[in-house]
């Protein structure tokens, strides 16, 4: 076991940054070092935007987005394409598919996926909120961007299930082999499904 090498105040800001997704232990303390380093052109001012961020922060009625204003900025944004709506599991998704730029649609955040083992049942997403929308007249697509696990795919099917009746065309993402992969590092599920939606050449 290592030795602390600073006050325990450190040590927590080290600790708390090693939660965020992506950082470890060890990149957690060179992150803490170089916010401490650079405390005043980075650490106050980071501080301050945290401090004004999460007191705005809210829930998006619409959509399920997170902003500091309700309805969201892409609920509010009169450029996006009404007529798909792109269903995601979490924000993370959403903010995802807007940085890849493949889409101006509008979205819907479920909260998660259907998980019997975890207990989540369809009462626990923002599943009746999604049919509402819809059955919009606008909406004519509905796009099911949930991962390919067994329990994104549940999800999907469910709610195809319940749009049988909207009227609405329902489509999910593509899965198969990524841009730049090579078929040797593919697992069998992939390669399978890339043949399966194999297309036209």
């Amino acid at each position: 076991m290592s030795r602390a090498v600073a006050g325990p105040e450190i040590e927590r800001l080290i600790q708390l940054l090693a939660r965020v997704p992506g950082l470890g232990p060890r990149s957690a303390r060179r992150a803490a070092l170089h916010l401490i380093k650079k405390r005043e052109a980075l650490l106050a001012p980071l501080t301050a935007a945290m401090g004004e961020a999460l007191g705005k922060l809210e829930t998006c009625r619409v959509c399920g987005n997170i902003d500091v204003r309700n309805p969201c900025t892409v609920c509010t944004d009169p450029t996006r394409d009404a007529a798909m709506l792109v269903v995601v599991a979490d924000v993370a998704d959403l903010w995802a598919l807007e940085r890849s730029g493949a889409t101006h649609a509008r979205y819907h955040v479920l909260g998660g996926v259907l998980s019997p083992l975890d207990g989540i049942g369809p009462d626990d997403l923002n599943i009746e909120a999604l049919v509402t929308r819809a059955h919009e007249p606008e909406v004519n697509e509905v796009l099911l961007a949930l991962g390919a696990t067994v329990d994104g795919q549940t999800t999907a099917h469910y709610i195809t299930d319940l749009l049988r009746d909207s009227g609405v065309k329902v489509t999910r993402l593509a899965q198969g082999v990524p841009v730049g992969g090579e078929l040797d590092y593919l697992d069998e599920g992939t390669l399978a499904a890339a043949i399966r939606a194999r297309t036209s050449f």
